[in-house]
Protein backbone atom coordinates (compact mmCIF):
# COMPACT_ATOMS: atom_id res chain seq x y z
CA UNK A 1 0.00 0.00 0.00
CA UNK A 2 1.34 3.51 -1.09
CA UNK A 3 -0.11 6.93 0.39
CA UNK A 4 0.53 9.05 -2.92
CA UNK A 5 -1.36 12.24 -1.43
CA UNK A 6 -2.96 12.88 2.11
CA UNK A 7 -5.85 10.38 2.66
CA UNK A 8 -5.16 8.76 -0.78
CA UNK A 9 -3.82 5.21 -0.99
CA UNK A 10 -2.89 2.90 -3.65
CA UNK A 11 -3.15 -0.77 -3.17
CA UNK A 12 -1.85 -3.73 -4.81
CA UNK A 13 -4.09 -6.63 -4.99
CA UNK A 14 -3.64 -10.13 -7.09
CA UNK A 15 -2.33 -8.72 -10.75
CA UNK A 16 -4.43 -5.36 -9.56
CA UNK A 17 -4.83 -2.47 -7.90
CA UNK A 18 -7.85 -0.57 -5.98
CA UNK A 19 -7.74 3.08 -4.59
CA UNK A 20 -8.85 3.85 -0.74
CA UNK A 21 -10.38 7.41 -0.37
CA UNK A 22 -10.20 8.70 3.74
CA UNK A 23 -11.72 11.28 4.93
CA UNK A 24 -11.76 11.08 8.74
CA UNK A 25 -13.75 7.93 9.62
CA UNK A 26 -15.06 7.99 6.59
CA UNK A 27 -13.84 6.07 3.26
CA UNK A 28 -14.62 5.67 -0.70
CA UNK A 29 -13.68 2.61 -1.98
CA UNK A 30 -12.80 2.21 -5.95
CA UNK A 31 -12.93 -0.69 -7.88
CA UNK A 32 -12.18 -3.99 -5.66
CA UNK A 33 -10.00 -6.49 -7.19
CA UNK A 34 -10.68 -9.92 -8.36
CA UNK A 35 -13.73 -12.16 -6.44
CA UNK A 36 -10.97 -13.74 -3.94
CA UNK A 37 -9.41 -10.50 -3.31
CA UNK A 38 -11.89 -9.47 -0.36
CA UNK A 39 -9.93 -10.51 2.47
CA UNK A 40 -6.97 -8.04 1.39
CA UNK A 41 -9.60 -5.31 0.56
CA UNK A 42 -10.77 -5.65 4.27
CA UNK A 43 -7.48 -5.94 5.82
CA UNK A 44 -6.11 -2.76 3.33
CA UNK A 45 -8.96 -1.10 5.14
CA UNK A 46 -7.42 -1.93 8.32
CA UNK A 47 -4.68 -0.80 7.88
CA UNK A 48 -5.60 2.74 7.54
CA UNK A 49 -7.95 2.33 10.59
CA UNK A 50 -11.21 1.57 8.94
CA UNK A 51 -13.69 -0.75 8.86
CA UNK A 52 -15.82 -2.15 5.84
CA UNK A 53 -18.83 -0.52 7.53
CA UNK A 54 -17.24 2.84 7.30
CA UNK A 55 -16.70 2.53 3.32
CA UNK A 56 -19.65 5.07 2.28
CA UNK A 57 -19.59 4.49 -1.59
CA UNK A 58 -17.75 1.87 -4.06
CA UNK A 59 -16.61 3.39 -7.50
CA UNK A 60 -16.00 1.46 -10.27
CA UNK A 61 -13.53 2.63 -13.55
CA UNK A 62 -15.62 -0.35 -15.36
CA UNK A 63 -16.94 -3.70 -14.64
CA UNK A 64 -14.24 -6.24 -15.39
CA UNK A 65 -13.91 -9.48 -12.67
CA UNK A 66 -11.07 -7.96 -11.95
CA UNK A 67 -12.33 -4.93 -10.23
CA UNK A 68 -16.00 -5.63 -10.01
CA UNK A 69 -15.26 -8.79 -7.70
CA UNK A 70 -14.36 -8.03 -4.33
CA UNK A 71 -16.26 -4.81 -5.06
CA UNK A 72 -19.63 -6.48 -5.12
CA UNK A 73 -19.40 -7.69 -1.12
CA UNK A 74 -20.28 -4.26 -0.07
CA UNK A 75 -23.80 -3.90 -1.47
CA UNK A 76 -24.60 -7.45 -0.55
CA UNK A 77 -23.09 -7.33 2.71
CA UNK A 78 -23.14 -3.70 3.95
CA UNK A 79 -26.04 -2.03 1.88
CA UNK A 80 -23.15 0.23 0.55
CA UNK A 81 -24.12 1.96 -2.79
CA UNK A 82 -22.01 1.31 -5.56
CA UNK A 83 -21.58 3.77 -8.69
CA UNK A 84 -20.20 3.66 -12.12
CA UNK A 85 -21.06 5.39 -15.38
CA UNK A 86 -24.23 4.97 -16.07
CA UNK A 87 -23.69 3.27 -19.54
CA UNK A 88 -21.47 1.27 -17.33
CA UNK A 89 -24.12 0.26 -14.93
CA UNK A 90 -25.59 -1.94 -17.77
CA UNK A 91 -22.41 -4.19 -17.60
CA UNK A 92 -21.73 -3.86 -13.92
CA UNK A 93 -25.38 -5.70 -13.48
CA UNK A 94 -24.33 -8.37 -16.42
CA UNK A 95 -27.37 -7.40 -18.80
CA UNK A 96 -24.48 -7.51 -21.10
CA UNK A 97 -20.84 -8.60 -20.93
CA UNK A 98 -17.91 -6.60 -22.29
CA UNK A 99 -14.77 -8.71 -20.95
CA UNK A 100 -12.30 -10.92 -22.57
CA UNK A 101 -13.42 -14.89 -22.32
CA UNK A 102 -11.52 -17.92 -21.74
CA UNK A 103 -11.30 -18.32 -25.73
CA UNK A 104 -9.28 -14.94 -25.93
CA UNK A 105 -7.13 -15.95 -22.99
CA UNK A 106 -6.47 -19.09 -24.63
CA UNK A 107 -5.54 -17.66 -28.00
CA UNK A 108 -2.78 -15.92 -25.95
CA UNK A 109 -1.26 -18.40 -23.68
CA UNK A 110 1.94 -18.51 -26.32
CA UNK A 111 2.83 -14.77 -25.03
CA UNK A 112 5.25 -14.45 -22.67
CA UNK A 113 3.46 -14.29 -19.09
CA UNK A 114 0.27 -15.34 -19.93
CA UNK A 115 0.25 -18.88 -18.50
CA UNK A 116 1.50 -17.79 -15.05
CA UNK A 117 -0.75 -14.88 -14.96
CA UNK A 118 -3.91 -16.95 -15.73
CA UNK A 119 -2.90 -19.87 -13.14
CA UNK A 120 -2.43 -16.64 -10.79
CA UNK A 121 -6.00 -15.23 -11.58
CA UNK A 122 -7.87 -18.28 -11.94
CA UNK A 123 -6.73 -18.94 -8.12
CA UNK A 124 -8.70 -15.62 -6.82
CA UNK A 125 -11.64 -16.38 -9.29
CA UNK A 126 -10.89 -14.98 -12.33
CA UNK A 127 -13.58 -17.51 -14.28
CA UNK A 128 -16.15 -17.01 -11.61
CA UNK A 129 -19.58 -15.41 -12.63
CA UNK A 130 -19.80 -11.88 -10.83
CA UNK A 131 -22.36 -9.27 -11.06
CA UNK A 132 -23.49 -6.12 -9.36
CA UNK A 133 -27.72 -5.85 -9.63
CA UNK A 134 -27.65 -3.12 -7.25
CA UNK A 135 -25.13 -0.75 -9.42
CA UNK A 136 -26.63 2.57 -9.85
CA UNK A 137 -25.51 5.31 -12.25
CA UNK A 138 -23.81 8.16 -10.42
CA UNK A 139 -26.05 10.32 -8.34
CA UNK A 140 -25.05 14.03 -9.20
CA UNK A 141 -22.65 15.32 -12.20
CA UNK A 142 -19.14 17.05 -10.86
CA UNK A 143 -17.64 16.45 -7.67
CA UNK A 144 -19.53 13.27 -5.91
CA UNK A 145 -20.01 14.04 -2.27
CA UNK A 146 -18.07 11.35 -0.83
CA UNK A 147 -14.50 11.01 1.11
CA UNK A 148 -11.95 12.88 -1.53
CA UNK A 149 -14.68 14.02 -3.80
CA UNK A 150 -13.58 12.56 -6.60
CA UNK A 151 -14.94 13.86 -10.02
CA UNK A 152 -15.78 11.06 -12.56
CA UNK A 153 -13.98 11.46 -16.09
CA UNK A 154 -15.62 9.82 -18.88
CA UNK A 155 -12.74 7.64 -20.55
CA UNK A 156 -14.81 5.13 -22.69
CA UNK A 157 -12.79 2.81 -24.50
CA UNK A 158 -11.64 0.00 -22.62
CA UNK A 159 -15.13 -0.42 -21.98
CA UNK A 160 -18.07 1.37 -23.32
CA UNK A 161 -19.07 3.15 -19.93
CA UNK A 162 -15.23 3.16 -18.44
CA UNK A 163 -14.49 6.06 -16.16
CA UNK A 164 -11.60 7.47 -14.52
CA UNK A 165 -11.41 9.59 -11.32
CA UNK A 166 -9.75 12.85 -10.96
CA UNK A 167 -9.25 14.17 -7.29
CA UNK A 168 -8.44 17.98 -7.90
CA UNK A 169 -7.36 18.69 -4.50
CA UNK A 170 -4.57 16.06 -4.36
CA UNK A 171 -3.42 16.75 -7.99
CA UNK A 172 -4.51 12.92 -8.53
CA UNK A 173 -5.81 10.92 -10.76
CA UNK A 174 -7.48 7.33 -10.82
CA UNK A 175 -6.93 5.71 -14.13
CA UNK A 176 -8.39 2.61 -13.98
CA UNK A 177 -7.50 0.02 -17.73
CA UNK A 178 -7.30 3.03 -19.99
CA UNK A 179 -4.20 4.21 -18.85
CA UNK A 180 -1.76 1.63 -16.72
CA UNK A 181 1.66 1.25 -15.90
CA UNK A 182 2.75 -2.47 -16.08
CA UNK A 183 1.50 -5.58 -16.33
CA UNK A 184 1.92 -9.32 -16.08
CA UNK A 185 1.84 -10.20 -19.68
CA UNK A 186 3.67 -6.78 -21.18
CA UNK A 187 7.51 -6.04 -21.37
CA UNK A 188 7.11 -2.36 -20.81
CA UNK A 189 7.24 -0.47 -17.21
CA UNK A 190 5.73 3.17 -16.86
CA UNK A 191 2.93 4.38 -18.95
CA UNK A 192 0.88 2.60 -21.44
CA UNK A 193 -1.92 1.06 -22.85
CA UNK A 194 -3.15 -2.02 -21.74
CA UNK A 195 -2.72 -5.39 -24.48
CA UNK A 196 -5.51 -5.68 -27.37
CA UNK A 197 -6.38 -8.64 -26.00
CA UNK A 198 -8.35 -7.26 -23.29
CA UNK A 199 -9.64 -4.16 -25.45
CA UNK A 200 -12.25 -4.21 -27.74
CA UNK A 201 -11.39 -3.77 -31.50
CA UNK A 202 -13.15 -0.75 -32.22
CA UNK A 203 -12.14 1.43 -29.43
CA UNK A 204 -10.11 4.64 -30.06
CA UNK A 205 -7.23 4.86 -27.38
CA UNK A 206 -6.46 8.87 -28.34
CA UNK A 207 -10.00 9.89 -27.80
CA UNK A 208 -10.58 7.90 -24.80
CA UNK A 209 -7.45 8.95 -22.98
CA UNK A 210 -7.89 12.80 -24.16
CA UNK A 211 -10.03 13.81 -21.25
CA UNK A 212 -7.19 12.66 -19.23
CA UNK A 213 -4.84 14.82 -21.04
CA UNK A 214 -6.56 17.46 -19.97
CA UNK A 215 -6.75 17.43 -16.61
CA UNK A 216 -4.34 19.33 -14.19
CA UNK A 217 -2.89 15.84 -12.36
CA UNK A 218 0.58 14.99 -11.57
CA UNK A 219 0.09 11.55 -9.81
CA UNK A 220 -1.30 8.50 -11.82
CA UNK A 221 -2.79 5.70 -9.77
CA UNK A 222 -3.66 3.09 -12.53
CA UNK A 223 -5.82 -0.29 -12.27
CA UNK A 224 -2.61 -2.12 -12.70
CA UNK A 225 0.88 -1.31 -12.20
CA UNK A 226 2.91 1.17 -9.70
CA UNK A 227 1.82 4.95 -8.94
CA UNK A 228 3.37 7.29 -11.59
CA UNK A 229 4.25 10.87 -11.06
CA UNK A 230 4.86 13.40 -13.87
CA UNK A 231 2.16 15.11 -15.39
CA UNK A 232 -0.94 13.26 -16.44
CA UNK A 233 -0.78 14.66 -19.75
CA UNK A 234 2.70 13.48 -20.09
CA UNK A 235 1.85 9.89 -19.55
CA UNK A 236 -0.30 10.19 -22.36
CA UNK A 237 1.53 11.03 -24.60
CA UNK A 238 4.38 8.48 -23.73
CA UNK A 239 1.47 5.39 -23.80
CA UNK A 240 0.10 6.72 -27.07
CA UNK A 241 3.57 6.94 -28.66
CA UNK A 242 4.21 3.43 -27.54
CA UNK A 243 0.76 2.13 -28.68
CA UNK A 244 1.72 3.61 -33.01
Amino acid sequence: MTEVADGVFLVGGTEVNWVLLRDGTDVTVVDGGYPGDFAAVEASLHAIGARPEDVRAVLLTHAHVDHLGAATRFPEGYGTPLYTDPIEVRHARREYLEQAGPLDVAKNLWRPGVLPWTVRIMRVGAAKKVSAPRAEPFPAEGALDLPGAPVPVPTHGHTSGHTAYHLPQAGVVITGDELITAHAVSKLRGPQLIGSMFTPTNSDPAAALAPLAALDADVVLPGHGPVHRGPVSAAVATALERAS
